[in-house]
This record gives C-alpha cells, sequence and structure tokens, in this order.
C-alpha cells in the first residue's frame, strides 16, 4: 500500500471531495488519490525510499501540508506522519475551513427539505429504541451581518408527517394521546438568542410549540461549512440536537408494563440535519 490517510474536519466529518499530492524534494508530483465516501485515501502505488511532501486540498477547506519518510525497511517519523517499507501512513488530517472565521455569509437563507432530515428517538420498552421522522417542514434562517449572536431561525413542522415506519403506531402518535395532529397541525420553532460555545458551534435559543404548549428549548448547534452547489447557488450545512420531554409539552399518555416498565420513553432525542440555500426561496426544480 503506498499511501493511506482519513480527512477529516474539526467537527469529525469526513471530506470525501479531498485530494492527497504526495510531490517528493524537487517538487515532482509522484503520487495523486482522492478520498472516498468515507473519507479514507488508500492507494497501492509503491513509493521509493526518500522524503515527501503530503498536500491534501478540498474544496471549501485551507489546504494543509505535512512531510513524511518513506524507508526501505522498517518506520521513520516526522512531525505529523508515520511511514515505513514502500508505504507512507498520513494518519488523520484535519482541514480548517476555507478564511479562518467558522461562519457561513450573513444574509437569508432557505432551508431545503429534500436535503434535510427532523429526526428523534424514543425508547421503546426499556430496551431498544424507536426511530421516526417529520417528512413536511420549512424554514428560514437569518444571519446577522455584523453581530452572528443576533441571526434567527424559525421553523414550521407538519405535525401529521411523522413516520416511524409503522402505519399504526403513526396513526397512534398522530391521535390525542400525542401529537393530537387535528387540533395542532404545526410544530413551530423561533429562535430568541444565538450563544457562541466554540469557532463553530452554538446554542440556539429558542421557543418550541408543539400540542398547543409553547416551551423554551435549546439547540446544540454545529457549523459543518459552506460550499457552492451544482445548481449555482450556495450551501450551508448545520446540525443540531436537543432533548425533549413529552410531558412538558402535555404528552402523557403512557402504557407501564409489569416491573414498572414504561412502554415508550418519556425523553425524545431530536436530531437535525439541515443544508440551507443561500437566499429568501428555493431554486426552481
Amino acid at each position: 500500500m503506498g499511501l493511506t490517510a482519513r480527512i477529516r474536519t474539526r467537527d469529525g466529518w469526513a471530506v470525501s471531495h479531498a485530494v492527497v499530492t504526495v510531490a517528493d524534494m524537487t517538487g515532482a508530483q509522484v503520487l495523486r488519490a482522492e478520498a472516498d465516501a468515507e473519507g479514507a485515501v488508500r492507494d497501492a502505488t509503491p513509493l521509493e525510499p526518500g522524503a515527501y511532501t503530503v498536500i491534501v486540498t478540498a474544496v471549501g477547506y485551507a489546504p494543509a501540508a505535512s512531510s513524511v519518510i518513506v524507508t526501505a525497511g522498517g518506520t521513520s517519523r516526522s512531525s505529523e506522519a508515520e511511514s515505513g517499507g514502500g508505504r507512507a501512513e498520513v494518519g488523520t488530517v484535519t482541514l480548517a475551513r476555507q478564511g479562518g472565521t467558522e461562519l457561513p455569509p450573513p444574509g437569508p437563507w432557505t432551508v431545503d427539505p429534500v436535503h434535510s432530515s427532523v429526526a428523534a428517538v424514543a425508547q421503546h420498552l426499556g430496551i431498544s429504541s424507536v426511530h421516526g421522522r417529520f417528512t413536511e417542514f420549512s424554514g428560514s434562517i437569518e444571519i446577522a451581518p455584523d453581530d452572528v449572536t443576533k441571526s434567527r431561525v424559525e421553523a414550521v413542522i407538519r405535525a401529521a408527517s411523522v413516520d416511524t415506519g409503522n402505519g399504526m403506531r403513526d396513526g397512534h402518535l398522530k391521535s390525542p394521546d400525542f401529537l393530537d395532529v387535528e387540533r395542532f397541525p404545526e410544530i413551530t420553532y423561533r429562535s430568541t438568542g444565538l450563544t457562541a460555545t466554540g469557532s463553530d458551534r452554538w446554542t440556539v435559543h429558542g421557543e418550541l410549540g408543539m400540542h398547543g404548549v409553547v416551551r423554551p428549548v435549546d439547540l446544540d448547534l454545529a457549523y459543518l461549512g459552506t460550499g457552492p452547489d451544482p445548481w449555482g447557488g450556495t450551501r450551508a450545512a448545520f446540525r443540531a440536537t436537543t432533548e425533549l420531554r413529552r410531558e412538558d409539552f402535555a404528552m402523557n399518555y403512557n402504557q407501564v408494563l409489569q416491573a414498572g416498565i414504561a412502554a415508550v420513553g418519556t425523553t425524545l432525542k431530536v436530531e437535525l440535519d439541515i443544508q440551507a440555500v443561500q437566499g429568501e426561496s428555493l431554486p426552481a426544480a
């Protein structure tokens, strides 16, 4: 194996479009390889013993470079890489997003539901998990130009679009025991503030309206980067998580089995994977 490497963002996400170039001491390129969908690079081209420079590039990220020494036998170390016997084991390379500041461009953004997901996980019978999602939702983001903590987020979810992969269970979730979608067809979220917890991590403070109840809910948010899309637009990606208690939203139904085990857990883990398109509306299909 001539070259192995793993390309990641600072958040640990794979950079699937990264390119690794290996050059010798004269600057001549001796190997070029692309990362796979998992951000892994594996190239079987053998490398002659000697010193090399490894450069990792990807659109939207600052290039990263390190040195490596390939020996005829045994291993040799550099500041960022290990190598041995005709191969270079670069290890994990972390790419920083271009421009240094981990912020999306200011202005309006529109959530693209086709490339986003709103999911939740609840415990079932105390031993397993039930995974669900909402298939119909919309949202908008306004990135403040001068003070990002003044940015705003709004979202609307159609409660009847809940989908757990089981029709009978979905019907029960839509009933008055849970979401009561006839009386409360929409789940809403409106941000009230933003607090930085890192260069690309934030706590979004907001109010969640569900089942006729409005409660303050914070989201743990990671900004995953911005880049061009194939349709001439610009997209930003975010991941957010939170936990909700059903009782806080007046959904108190439960069936208690023997030994006091609840059929459905009271806590929901919510996971949001969001792609937003720059602008006030989505591009025409």
